[in-house]
Formats: structure tokens, C-alpha cells, sequence
């Protein structure tokens, strides 16, 4: 297996089916013990993630969040609800993979297999009785370490010491209960630094391994009522909660399945099954041209077509402008792909899309975090612009009469560090001139929770060298995840109307 394979790619998986733009693995429990296993295996750090319905729901608000699942090497369907929906999209879920299920099979699998395990989160009382627990039912089990993680903002927590504790352990497995959006967030920022072979969000499953919090009786998650057990246990904390997911779910969904699915049965006479054609235009570019019916079917036949593509990466331009339908599996394989090439340092773009899958794409709001280009030529220079955004993160004006300080492309946990060091160094140059810094983010296509983090720290760091700095230009992506982590007046003030 190469640096860049997923180890799900071993496993022979249906294509993954896009729900409400969350693109679910097609596993069953016992499939995702065997992934887990070769991630371990790999030695090479990965993330999991159990999207439940109230994670689908803040997803589709959350930029960041909606990244961290396209980002994320596999993603399990903890929701009987969205099992259900997957039947209705046409490519049926095999069945609901929750982490409370996940979690003992996982613990007798790591004390079969020697792999040490470490708790984040939750309080301390109950990491030591999950801990108690799960020692007098597996005796050979290496539970290295937990760390109970006080109330805070992801942005006030003290990640260093966390991180610290974590690499001094050297666990395979790290299971973070900090709830959702937070742990899965918390995870994105640290899990390539950690190098842990598997950190998964786990919610309330530690409550549940300490017996803090009953699960519903059996019967109940069979018939997909766990939900009224979980809200008959905490009324006033879940009502709120699961009324708001049924409506933004319920009315989405529909919507999902009458562009998706009754569209298609009501005109199929007019679908006729073409071949995907894929022809290389130049080195380093693949172009693949989609037939007008993009469906589970088309995607299957192809699979050896996609499996092409990833093993052997190249930047890739998908030409939609022949769609006239797509359906939840071929949404599903286009974010698939994305992750992938990503993956491989390769870029991903979606060609002239017909009107038909543009309004797939915004149904999901997939344009958000996908490349979309009006023609091929574009598609090859926006390829080009971005490739060197990867090497130029800031842009630095040390003349007389500077311009602002420019960031580029994507402000990330892997590349925060260098754009602190460009941002401190022209904070530096700028001491002995009026103290007035600004840094435009008209070219940040996306940032996250750490580099929102680096923008915090500057601000504060210029306000104690009694230096104004100001954040101009931030694109709707940007404020976005400025928002979901309430800093926007803080940060921006009244000095974001440049991106409106």
C-alpha cells in the first residue's frame, strides 16, 4: 500500500452514497474492525467519523465541519434514520455502524491484537470507571492513558500538554469524547502531528463502557427508537436538538430525493447508458467526460475506471456538461475522488456543469468545497494558481509604502506554522513604521479551526505591542468557520463589508 492508499481501499466497498452531501462508507461493523486493523498496520495517522443525524444537520451549516468529513478516511452512518434515507436514494446502507456498537467489539479486538488504547474527554470520575470496567472484562487490554479534558472553547484548550500526554502514550487507538462539532475539530487540528494510526470521535460512548449512561434496550435500536430512549433520558438537553434535525433533515432529504430520484424515474425513457470516456489532454492532467446519466449503476460499472485514477494520481477535470441526471452515488463518488487525489497532492475539478448537476451540487453545497470551472481552459489555470498557493501561503510587501500582508489558498493545521512565521517576521519589519497592520484574506479560499486559532493569536499579539491589526476581504468560507466559533466581531469587526 502506497503513502497516499486509504486502507478502506483494500477492502472491496460499494461506492459510498452522498447524504445531504455527507459522503457515507457502504461498511458493516465487522468490515470496519478489518479497517481499523490496516490502519494500524499502515503506522500512518487516520481519522473515523460516526455521523449521527444531528451531525448531518450542523454539517450542512458548518464549512469546516463539511471539510473534515470530505477530508475524513472513512465515515460511518451512526443514524437508523439515515439508513433508511439511504433506501429511499437508491444505494441502501448495509446497516447503522454506531459508536456505542463499535466501541466493545473494538476493545476485544485491541486485546486480541495487542493495540493500546487512550481516552480524551468526558470527566475524570468516568474515564476511571470506563477504565475499571473494561479491565475486569479484558484483563490483557492496554488502556495507556486517559485524559480528562476541562470545559473550554476548542481555541481555549490547552492542546499542548494534551498533545504531549497523547504522544508520550503511544497509542494505536484514540477515542475522543468532546461532543460534536468539537471533537471532530479537535481531531482535524492534531491527528497528523499525534501520528496515532486511528482517532475516532466517540461522543457519549465512554459514558456508556462506564455504565454512566444506559443504552435503550435492544429491541429498541433494532426498530431505530434509540433516539426515544436517549430523549426520554434527557428531555430538556435533546428536544430542542432533535426537533431542529427533523426539520432540517426531513425537509432537505425530500428534497434530495425529488431531484435524485423521482426525476429520474420520470423521465428514465430519456437516459440512455452511455460509456464515462477518459482520454489524458497533457502531462499531469487526466479529463474524464460523464455521460448524461451519472447513477449507482454508471458508477459500478466504472469502478475500475476510479480505482485508475487513484492509483496512479494525476490532477483530474470532470467534464458534467453532458449530465442531465446524477443521483446520490455519483455525488457520492465525486467526493470520493476529491479525497483522494487530495490525498496524492493531485487537484480535483468539476468542468462546465450542466444545469442538472448544479443544482445537485447546491442542493448538497458541494460547490463550497469542490473546484468548479466554466471551461476546460479555466479549469487548467485554476489548477495552476492553486499548485503554487501550496508554495506560496503569504505574500510579503517590504517597500516603502507596503501593501497589505497577503495569505493564500488554504490557512490549515499543516501549514499554520509557516504562515505565523511570514505574519510575525512582516510584524516584525513593520515596528518602526506607524503601527497599522493589515492582512488581506481575499485569495483564502478556506481556513480552519487552527488557523482561526493564528489569527486570534496575532490580533492579540499586536494589541500587546500596541499594534492594530486588521483582517480585511474574508470570503462567506472564511467567516463561516469564523463564526461557528464566535470570534467574527472580535476578529473583523467592522472591516468585513469588503466581503459582501
Amino acid at each position: 500500500m502506497n503513502e497516499t492508499e486509504s486502507p478502506s481501499q483494500n477492502i472491496k466497498l460499494a461506492p459510498p452514497i452522498a447524504i445531504l452531501g455527507v459522503p457515507f462508507d457502504m461498511v458493516m461493523v465487522s468490515q470496519t474492525i478489518d479497517i481499523i486493523g490496516k490502519m494500524i498496520e499502515s503506522h500512518r495517522p487516520h481519522y473515523l467519523v460516526t455521523a449521527n443525524a444531528n451531525f448531518v444537520a450542523q454539517a450542512s451549516e458548518d464549512v469546516e465541519l463539511r471539510r473534515i468529513l470530505f477530508d475524513a478516511h472513512l465515515i460511518l452512518c451512526d443514524s437508523t434514520p439515515l439508513v433508511w434515507a439511504s433506501r429511499w436514494l437508491g444505494n441502501p446502507l448495509p446497516e447503522r455502524v454506531a459508536g456505542s456498537d463499535l466501541a466493545p467489539l473494538l476493545m476485544r479486538a485491541a486485546e486480541e491484537k495487542g493495540w493500546r488504547v487512550f481516552f480524551l474527554g468526558t470527566k475524570e470520575e468516568v474515564l476511571q470507571r470506563a477504565e475499571e470496567k473494561l479491565r475486569a472484562k479484558h484483563p490483557r487490554l492496554q488502556l495507556v492513558g486517559h485524559l480528562s479534558s476541562p470545559f473550554a472553547s476548542l481555541l481555549e484548550m490547552d492542546h499542548e500538554s494534551i498533545c504531549r500526554a497523547i504522544k508520550e502514550a503511544k497509542p494505536d487507538i484514540l477515542l475522543v469524547a468532546l461532543g460534536c462539532p468539537k471533537q471532530e475539530k479537535w481531531i482535524y487540528m492534531h491527528y497528523r502531528t499525534l501520528g496515532v494510526p486511528v482517532s475516532i470521535g466517540v461522543g457519549g460512548t465512554i459514558d456508556f463502557l462506564a455504565g454512566e449512561t444506559p443504552r435503550a434496550p435492544m429491541w429498541m435500536r433494532n426498530a431505530g427508537l434509540e433516539w426515544a430512549c436517549r430523549l426520554a433520558q434527557e428531555p430538556r438537553r435533546l428536544l430542542r436538538r432533535y426537533m431542529t434535525n427533523l426539520w432540517v433533515l426531513s425537509s432537505r432529504l425530500l428534497a434530495q430525493w425529488w431531484q435524485l430520484q423521482v426525476r429520474r424515474r420520470r423521465h428514465a425513457a430519456r437516459y440512455h447508458r452511455l460509456m464515462v470516456v477518459a482520454e489524458k489532454t497533457e502531462a499531469g492532467f487526466e479529463q474524464v467526460k460523464i455521460p448524461p446519466r451519472f447513477d449507482a449503476a454508471v458508477v459500478r460499472e466504472h469502478e475500475w475506471l476510479w480505482k485508475c485514477f487513484v492509483t496512479s494520481p494525476a490532477h483530474l477535470l470532470v467534464d458534467m456538461a453532458s449530465v442531465e441526471f446524477i443521483d446520490s452515488t455519483g455525488v457520492g463518488l465525486l467526493i470520493w475522488l476529491h479525497k483522494s487525489l487530495t490525498a496524492s497532492n493531485c487537484h480535483f475539478v468539476l468542468v462546465s456543469p450542466s444545469l442538472v448537476a448544479k443544482q445537485a451540487l447546491d442542493r448538497m453545497r458541494m460547490p463550497q468545497l469542490l473546484a468548479v470551472a466554466p471551461d476546460l481552459d479555466t479549469a487548467k489555470n485554476m489548477i495552476m494558481e492553486r499548485s503554487r498557493d501550496i508554495h506560496a501561503i503569504a505574500t510579503l510587501d517590504l517597500s516603502p509604502a507596503p501593501k497589505p500582508l497577503t495569505w493564500h489558498g488554504e490557512i490549515v493545521t499543516s501549514n499554520v506554522e509557516a504562515v505565523k512565521h511570514l505574519t510575525e517576521s512582516y510584524m516584525e519589519c513593520c515596528v518602526a513604521k506607524p503601527k497599522r497592520i493589515a492582512v488581506d484574506l481575499a485569495e483564502v479560499r478556506f481556513i480552519d479551526s487552527a488557523g482561526v486559532g493564528l489569527m486570534l493569536r496575532i490580533k492579540k499579539q499586536g494589541r500587546l505591542r500596541d499594534m492594530d491589526i486588521t483582517f480585511l476581504n474574508p470570503r462567506p468560507n472564511v467567516l463561516n468557520v469564523v463564526r461557528a466559533l464566535h470570534l467574527e466581531q472580535y476578529l473583523f469587526g467592522e472591516s468585513k463589508q469588503g466581503s459582501q
